[in-house]
């Protein structure tokens, strides 16, 4: 039985009449008016609805390659154009404005109390320009931008509006209003965050999550913080091939870490502000009594040398902002006429920027069947089952890896080996999208990235290939041992070294089984070797993903179009 053939209760005759809107969506933010854009261009009635206003404060401004391609398919398969600007730093800055930094790299910098880091103990993972150009968001700007996107497509915008009630029933559903006002639509989708009011009305909390892994956070933004090449001691030997400056930074510590994502990093930025945060496991690091966030930002700072010369001289430009645990999740996230998406259903830690892409990838899943929908009158929970095993799947694995990841920042070689397990998974899941989207360009058809939808490990990067989960389940159970004194650090991290070496799926040439290769850049002459082993020793599978990938590649340069 297909999705068409499974149907909800019958809806009253005339229902679509009755309604204001075809759909709902709470909040205005990014992922609602990325949603509502996506929805009105295709010919939907859409009411945003948002408590605050534009423009707004918003974190989750790093930016990775699976996002910008997951982006580009949502631009291309539904016709917004526009979703692909936040996809490239050079059409942000035009289209926008010159407010947003460039992403060259993850670049992760270890750290000990009262110690200078070591030039050793530092990882970066490259972006490089020829293939993508990856930003720091602004997301004021980003969000505002969006939302009048989603306007001109027809969507209606009701701002400064606080939601008191929600109801669902076979008929449609009604958002009641603080003023006593009411709104009908056939369909609701709360993309809120943590107050949701479809999570409080049905109770889809789980109390308490789920979640193996424990965060806080205390973060702004600042003004005169300097760049992390200024305050480090290290020789001009010691550097990095790219600054750390001109990429998202993370200052590592035992389970905790800083963010420094800088607006100001290159010349056509006019922004002089800078994004900085702290998070730390809540178990290790409890909230003091009588401390503001500010302070304590500044107290854990100053404990690692490096890091309190970065912020010396700085100051923020708006409130603090501390929090309890960021972890929450839901026991659903798709009922009937309802959808919870990304951060309303759940979230786990801004590490390895995840939040954009994993929105990206609900918003693209949830589209099309909810466009089907809206012309069969179909609701049912069963076509929109894939939805959700999205959503838990991606908030699941990205526990499993954040989770692994605090336990790993406590010695370095295990927290190397665990970074490079991440990269492979990221690399080739990036390039497993990227082969759906040329065929969607080739053909003007979406039936490959459907195909995508089936895969064995639902919200996992790479999530149709056994040996990468197999190597990804080792890496959680490894950190899990060393976490409870089974093993040493020393061990585990041999071996998850040994596993990389010997796994044939794992490209040669960019360093990712070289615990002695700090650096990881794929440059030109490197992609080379990796297309020389893809021709010659790869699996066939990886064989033709990446021989695909580079056809495809050319042929968009030829055509004047750019992917990756």
């Amino acid at each position: 039985m297909n999705d068409s053939d499974r149907h909800a209760p019958p809806a009253t005759p005339g229902l679509r009449r009755s309604a204001d809107h075809d759909v709902v969506i709470l909040g205005a933010g990014i992922a609602g008016s990325i949603l509502g854009a996506v929805l009105a261009r295709n010919g939907a009635d859409v009411l945003l609805i948002d408590a605050g206003t534009h423009p707004k404060f918003s974190i989750g401004e790093s930016m990775i390659p699976y996002t910008l391609l997951t982006l580009q398919v949502i631009a291309d398969r539904y016709g917004v154009p526009e979703v692909k600007t936040l996809s490239n730093f050079k059409a942000c800055t035009r289209t926008i404005n010159p407010s947003f930094g460039w992403k060259k790299h993850f670049g992760f910098l270890h750290h000990r109390p009262g110690e200078e880091p070591d030039w050793w103990e530092a990882n970066q993972l490259n972006t490089p320009g020829f293939l993508h150009t990856t930003s720091h968001l602004f997301r004021q700007d980003t969000d505002a931008y969006m939302f009048h996107v989603a306007v001109r497509y027809g969507c209606k915008g009701k701002l400064a509006y606080r939601v008191r009630d929600v109801d669902v029933d076979a008929d449609g559903v009604v958002v009641r209003g603080e003023d006593g006002t009411e709104v009908r639509a056939q369909y609701l989708v709360d993309a809120s965050g943590f107050r949701s009011p479809l999570a409080e009305k049905f109770d889809l909390r789980e109390k308490p999550s789920r979640f193996k892994h424990h965060s806080r956070s205390i973060f702004t933004h600042m003004i005169n913080v300097k760049h992390t090449d200024e305050v480090l001691l290290h020789t001009g030997k010691q550097r990095p091939p790219v600054p750390w400056h001109h990429g998202t930074m993370h200052h590592l510590f035992d389970r905790g870490w800083f963010w420094v994502i800088p607006f100001n990093n290159n010349p056509y930025s006019l922004n002089p502000l800078c994004s900085v945060g702290l998070t730390m496991d809540n178990r290790r690091y409890p909230k003091p009594e009588g401390v503001s966030p500010g302070d304590e930002f500044k107290e854990f700072a100053a404990r690692f040398p490096a890091v309190a010369r970065q912020f010396e001289g700085a100051r923020s430009v708006r409130e603090w902002v501390g929090t309890g645990r960021l972890q929450y999740s839901s026991r659903a996230s798709i009922g009937y006429r309802w959808c919870l998406m990304s951060h309303a259903a759940g979230f786990l830690d801004p590490l390895f920027s995840r939040g954009l892409s994993n929105t990206a990838e609900v918003i693209n899943a949830l589209a099309w069947r909810l466009l089907a929908a809206l012309k069969d009158g179909n609701f049912s929970e069963e076509r929109f089952a894939y939805v959700e095993r999205l959503e838990q799947g991606l908030l699941d694995y990205n526990d499993k890896l954040v989770n692994s990841a605090f336990i790993s920042f406590d010695t370095y070689p295990l927290w190397n080996a665990m970074f490079r397990i991440w990269a492979v998974g990221s690399f080739m899941g990036t390039f497993r999208v990227q082969r759906a989207l040329a065929k969607l360009y080739a053909t003007g058809e979406d039936t490959q990235l459907k195909a995508l939808e089936d895969p064995p490990n639902v919200g996992l990067w790479w999530p149709d290939h056994d040996g990468y989960r197999k190597l990804f389940d080792s890496m959680v159970d490894t950190c899990e041992a060393f976490e409870q004194g089974l093993v040493s650090a020393e061990q585990s991290a041999s071996t998850l070294f040994g596993q990389l070496k010997d796994a044939d799926f794992v490209p040669p040439g960019i360093g990712f089984a070289d615990e002695d290769r700090p650096f990881l850049r794929p440059s030109p002459a490197e992609m080379a070797k990796v297309m020389t082993w893809a021709l010659r020793k790869a699996p066939s599978e990886q064989r033709e993903m990446l021989i695909g990938a580079a056809k495809d590649v050319v042929r968009s340069a030829v055509k004047g179009r750019r992917l990756l």
